[in-house]
């Protein structure tokens, strides 16, 4: 009787080890053939499912951040304004080990397809999610009576968007403030400010 091979699983378990490789070595000791070892597969079969590296990164890529964002749904769930928006930024700012070698994984993605149209048309739509989830906060805050009567919810949301983003590349470069503490006294500044001062 023939092998039964779950095709989903295999994927995920690629992903997974170039999610594993890129947070020990960076993406330049993530080979497909070092991938395809830590995922206790033969060389070949990464190509059976992606048809690059770019690809496989892409889909570790989008792995993350369906990850995060089910992280979201449970830290945010009960909540609204500006308390959903700090639960929110706590599941994506590098503030504990495991958030930022998903950094690591959003910038080697980032670098590596950056001149991939399509795959930057993707990333886009993920970050189209995140700015209608902060509008829809921001908007709660604000009918709350929580929000600064001069905030303007647009570019608040995009200056938050912009930190986000930015932060996960600091986590990186590391330095003084840029370690789990200080992201999160940042966080405390950036929400704070959103808020009607007493």
């Amino acid at each position: 009787m023939p092998k039964i091979v779950d095709h989903d699983q295999r994927r995920r378990d690629l992903v997974q080890a170039t999610l594993r490789l890129i947070a020990r070595q960076g993406l330049d000791g993530a080979t497909m053939r070092d991938i395809a070892t830590e995922a206790g597969f033969a060389n070949g079969v990464v190509k059976t499912y992606f048809g690059s590296k770019a690809d496989l990164l892409a889909a570790t890529y989008l792995f993350v951040f369906e990850a995060t964002n089910s992280r979201v749904t449970i830290s945010t769930q009960g909540q609204r304004g500006l308390g959903a928006l700090r639960a929110f930024a706590h599941e994506v700012l590098p503030v504990t080990p495991q958030l930022r070698d998903e950094a690591r994984v959003v910038l080697s993605y980032l670098a590596e397809v950056a001149q991939n149209p399509e795959h930057a048309r993707a990333t886009a739509e993920t970050m189209e999610l995140w700015r209608t989830w902060i509008v829809a906060w921001l908007e709660q805050a604000r009918t709350d009576g929580e929000l600064r009567g001069e905030a303007d919810i647009e570019s608040e949301t995009e200056v938050l968007l912009t930190y986000l983003l930015g932060a996960q590349t600091t986590a990186i470069i590391g330095g003084r403030g840029f370690d789990f503490d200080g992201f999160r006294a940042q966080l405390d500044y950036v929400i704070g400010r959103l808020g009607r001062q007493s």
